[in-house]
């Protein structure tokens, strides 16, 4: 349903993410005797995406969903120019607030699915109604008019723009042509490959995120954190700290001492010379090996396979990994006796206005929360430690703050994707596989750390909440034609902050079960490509696979040392193949020379974007199968920036990128975190093929 809001402009809002009944405070006649597209409603827009149309011919869109360098404004802005027939450069995609009701969550690769056909639906409405108030004015028949960037047009050639014709549309109930949204073999926008809407503002430095910001005033502030995870303070002595120059604060918080000052170079000057006596945390006698260990002894039995047949098993280890967006996590607060605002770049803004209110003692009706443009997330950005922090230096300092986290802090104290152990087996008979089973461990994200929970709620205490006994079953998805397909999983109850990593379980999962399809068909004598190709049960999955092939040149000869692997992935009503080529004639620097994907994600709203997502994750499989990971020595994090944390640099990255969007009309898909899994499933199964080996333990270079 799509509904008109009482404005001076064409408003027009649909629900999003939740039952399309009327909005509170609609008029209970209206929506009994309209068609719904005509409602007055005269209520709240929380539930609503919500569009306006400006006097200075603007098309406005406020975002339930936050920008964290994925395009999503893009996406959104093309889908409503689509519709429109409105030049690009008139729509604009702004960050609403943390709402108290619908839905605001980015994640899962949802937002284009989510959004895709209430944007398109709302644009079409708009169009219709400035169609109906200019053939009104200039007393036409509406079919005789149409629309081109951001007018209405007459057949004589007169125009006028959507903004002259905004007030006057805004009191149209029933428009005089079609609301609906065009067919896709209409489409002159949606599909085209385009320059993201904020990359001049990005590269120029207008683009502000929340470390730009001088919002109330706020002061430059730092946190001295314990040199173990969950160490506590014991005693501390500020005396130096707060007689140096610029010093403003210096307060205690659950994680730790902060200090507020002028700039950020006299807050880290006086955190370094604050003295403090920590505790350690509750895991300084644990170390790698021994997590490991706890792993694999937490990994359920796979139980007995079919009599008759063949085995081929492995077992698989992967790091804790860090997400380590590019921009630091930063948060502005400023708490006052009866109220708060804060500034933050938020996945979650609804959760996070509720924790943010529970932590600083007030009704979240006090509480705004600002959601400002991330530079990177992969998932970071779904827990609002930083947020919550904040606020209560704010509170406890009295004064508005601007937050930042280190590189340091966020990596040796942050959230990160758990390690996990997995063990499968496949079982194969008369050539083809009768059984598949997968079983794994992982670190439980139940942990309640630094006193704040896995979504990043203030909570008291830093004992490990309890845990399910078993989380989603791996294997369950039916990618292959595998027979029985099994699957069973357990956890590790340690004190470590996790938080959901870019592809989240698939990333680990799916990449230890691609490298054991390669293993069974060495086994059966097959060609990796050919034995997928026969045992895969969708054909968009088929398409994907033989589209790498061929333009990947699959099984062309190289000099030893060097090798192709492949691998695929379907989630998120989306499929998609990988292939890598690999230099490993030192197997200590493997180089990945070249990369060639295909996805068929439905309706590719922008692929340029769906291409720089696919590269993304490209490096993502790359960095994570060949050394980027976090070890833990005695109870704290090793790494502690990019010097150590070994993300794939420019040096690592492919000499040779291809991105082949397959052509569908179907709705859009997810696209985001697709890549992932089959990235690094191909990574791993070009080195195992460039070395003869048998890769079960990542990053491999650790």
């Amino acid at each position: 349903m799509v509904y008109s809001l009482a404005a001076s402009t064409l408003t027009v809002a649909a629900p999003l993410g939740c039952d399309a009944a009327p909005a509170e405070g609609s008029e209970p006649t209206a929506a009994t005797t309209r068609r719904p597209s005509d409602v007055l409603v005269t209520g709240t827009d929380e539930e609503m995406l919500v569009l306006e149309v400006t006097e200075a011919n603007k098309v406005v869109v406020r975002l339930p969903r936050v920008e964290v360098g994925q395009g999503v404004t893009t996406a959104v802005a093309m889908m409503i120019a689509e519709e429109l027939d409105a030049r690009l450069a008139d729509v604009d995609i702004p960050l609403a607030d943390a709402r108290a009701k619908g839905n605001q969550f980015t994640g899962g690769s949802s937002s284009v699915r989510s959004l895709y056909g209430p944007a398109r639906e709302l644009a079409a409405v708009a169009r219709a109604k400035l169609v109906t108030a200019a053939a009104r004015r200039w007393n036409l028949p509406a079919r005789s008019l149409h629309t081109r960037n951001t007018k209405v047009i007459a057949p004589d050639g007169r125009s006028a723009t959507f903004g002259s014709l905004t007030a006057s549309a805004a009191r149209i109930t029933r428009p005089a042509v079609s609301s609906t949204p065009k067919p896709a073999s209409r489409h002159r926008v949606i599909g085209r490959p385009t320059t993201r809407i904020d990359a001049r503002d990005i590269v120029t430095g207008k683009a502000k995120y929340a470390g730009d910001l001088s919002a109330a005033g706020a002061k430059p502030t730092v946190v001295a954190r314990p040199p173990t995870l969950g160490g506590k303070l014991v005693s501390v002595d500020s005396r130096v700290a707060r007689a140096m120059p610029g010093v403003h604060a210096v307060v205690k918080v659950a994680g730790g001492v902060a200090v507020v000052a002028e700039s950020f170079h006299h807050a880290f000057k006086a955190r370094d010379a604050l003295r403090i006596t920590w505790a350690p945390g509750p895991l300084a006698s644990l170390s790698d090996a021994a997590i490991r260990s706890r792993l694999r002894a937490a990994v359920p039995r796979l139980g007995n396979p079919p009599r008759g047949s063949a085995q081929t098993e492995g077992e698989f280890e992967f790091a804790f990994v860090s997400h380590a967006p590019m921009e630091v996590l930063t948060a502005v607060a400023d708490v006052r006796a009866g109220r708060a605002e804060i500034w933050f770049s938020s996945q979650t803004p609804m959760d996070a206005r509720e924790s943010i209110a529970s932590a600083v003692g007030l009704p979240s009706s006090k509480v705004k929360v600002h959601v400002i443009r991330g530079g990177g997330s992969f998932g970071r950005r779904l827990n609002h430690d930083a947020a919550i922090e904040a606020a209560l230096i704010s509170k406890a300092a009295r004064r508005p703050v601007k937050l930042m986290w280190s590189r340091a802090d966020d990596i040796r104290h942050g959230r990160m994707r758990p390690a996990s152990h997995h063990r499968i087996r496949a079982s194969h008979a008369r050539g083809r596989v009768v059984a598949f089973t997968h079983a794994m461990a992982s670190v439980s994200e139940s942990y309640e750390g630094q006193g704040l929970s896995a979504q990043g709620s203030a909570r008291e205490g830093v004992t490990p909440a309890a845990a399910p006994a078993s989380g989603p079953l791996p294997s369950d998805s039916g990618l292959y034609n595998f027979g029985r397909v099994s699957g069973n999983s357990g956890s590790v109850e340690l004190a470590i902050p996790l938080g959901a990593w870019r592809s989240v379980d698939s990333g680990t999962m799916r990449t230890a079960e691609e490298i054991v399809v390669d293993e069974v068909a060495s086994s059966l004598g097959k060609d990796p490509v050919a034995f997928r190709r026969t045992t895969l049960r969708n054909k968009a999955v088929k398409a994907v696979l033989d589209k790498v092939a061929d333009a990947g040149d699959w099984g062309r000869t190289l000099p030893a040392g060097r090798a192709q692997g492949v691998a695929v992935h379907e989630e998120y009503g989306s499929c998609v193949a990988c292939l890598v080529e690999i230099d490993a004639t030192d197997r200590k620097n493997p180089r990945v020379t070249k990369v060639v994907m295909a996805a068929d994600v439905g309706t590719a709203v922008n692929p340029r974007g769906l291409e720089a997502q696919l590269m993304g994750t490209a490096i993502d499989g790359i960095s994570t199968v060949l050394q980027a990971g976090l070890h833990i020595d005695r109870g704290a994090v090793r790494e502690s920036s990019y010097a150590d944390f070994h993300y794939a640099r420019q040096r690592h990255a492919p000499l040779r990128f291809e991105a082949h969007i397959m052509p569908s009309r179907r709705e859009p898909g997810g696209a985001g975190e697709l890549g992932v899994p089959a990235a690094a499933g191909a990574v791993a199964n070009a080195y195992a093929r460039a070395t003869g080996s048998k890769p079960r333990r990542f990053p491999l270079h650790f």
